[in-house]
């Protein structure tokens, strides 16, 4: 059992929701990065998704934009990222950490290599925005073996034969983007998720992640009622960016954030 499944299973099993927050490795600096992953799961994250610096993220909004440009500005490679997790690792042998990112850095790498060096520090999954389930097999096939998972978005227009697709090949968890748009979009309808989620339901048993939007606790409370887990990126990461000078404020802010969104979703009736 991977510990993604382990921990969606635990959390089940405790009536609990799961707590998923992003940040970019490399911002603030490589070393607060690592100091971060072990803040935002004292405060409560079950799960972190950590991205990989990228020159060109057309998935994210201006904040994580921001965020690459600055972890890129720092010099974070990709070997950096894999450097990360390991450190987290010689503390922290539980929480599943996910790669978010985009295919160049992979495919520079090679697939084979890229995969070993994740697997060989405890990578638990993989999020590759840009790769879409139709051109997924091959690096699905070199997944499967270290036992990580290839976790695909699903959007509001995802339908038809390409949702039944993704529900077909995806693992670990369905990361439902809840608006159309960039990253740290507004105007999330919960009403309109909890529809997509109950069509996405009756094809599949994956847990469901819910991300885009996520700003405040109320909100985090409010998609916590209709899914598995609640993905929390530009409203952290602009708190990075606004306190990224001052390690100790950062940590205090980002801890705080984090308590918050973890009191609310145990707090669901």
């Amino acid at each position: 059992m991977s510990r993604i499944e382990a921990c969606f299973n635990a959390l089940k099993n405790n009536n609990k929701k799961a707590l998923i927050p992003f940040i970019t490795a490399g911002d603030p600096s490589l070393n607060l990065t690592v100091e971060l992953m072990h803040v935002l799961v004292d405060a409560g994250a079950d799960i972190i998704e950590l991205g990989v610096p990228f020159s060109d993220p057309m998935a994210d909004g201006p904040v994580i934009q921001r965020a690459s440009e600055r972890a890129l500005h720092n010099g974070t490679n990709t070997d950096d990222v894999f450097n990360i997790v390991k450190e987290f690792r010689g503390k922290n042998e539980s929480t599943p950490v996910i790669l978010m990112g985009y295919m160049n850095p992979i495919e520079v790498m090679g697939y084979e290599q890229f995969v070993e060096k994740a697997a060989g520090v405890g990578v638990d999954g993989l999020i590759i925005v840009d790769l879409p389930p139709e051109e997924a097999a091959e690096l699905s096939a070199v997944l499967k073996p270290h036992g990580i998972d290839q976790i695909f978005l699903i959007s509001p227009t995802t339908r038809g034969e390409r949702l039944n697709r993704i529900c077909e090949v995806a693992s670990g968890f369905l990361y439902y983007v809840s608006l159309k748009g960039v990253t740290g979009s507004n105007q999330l309808d919960v009403k309109a998720v909890g529809d997509k989620l109950d069509e996405i339901r009756s094809k599949t048993s994956l847990p469901l992640g819910v991300g885009f939007g996520i700003k405040d606790a109320k909100i985090a409370q409010a998609v916590g009622t209709i899914s598995d887990a609640v993905v929390v990126g530009s409203a952290l990461v602009e708190r990075i960016a606004e306190h990224g000078e001052n390690s100790n404020k950062l940590k205090a802010e980002v801890s705080s954030f984090i308590s918050s969104l973890r009191t609310a979703l145990d707090n669901i009736e």
